[in-house]
């Protein structure tokens, strides 16, 4: 099996080491396969869209500008 290197900083180290029960190997693993399941459902959805980039980036600033301003009205 391939291995990699993850590097932290030192403080998530001394944080990662508070809880040595914990396979961290494992959660980054776990992390890398959710994160690869997320983005080959993504493809298959756009697979067949017209969208360019610069379409997605727009629609994403325009939520991303409606998220704020929910969170702003529910902080009033």
């Amino acid at each position: 099996m391939p291995s990699i290197t993850v590097n932290v900083d030192d403080d998530l180290k001394d944080r990662m080491d508070e809880h040595p029960e914990i396979n961290w190997s494992e959660v980054t693993r776990q992390a890398i396969q959710d994160k690869i399941e997320t983005l080959e459902v993504m493809d298959e959805l756009t697979s067949e869209s017209e969208l360019t980039e610069s379409d997605v980036q727009e629609i994403a600033q325009k939520i991303n500008g409606l998220g704020r301003k929910r969170v702003d009205e529910e902080s009033a």
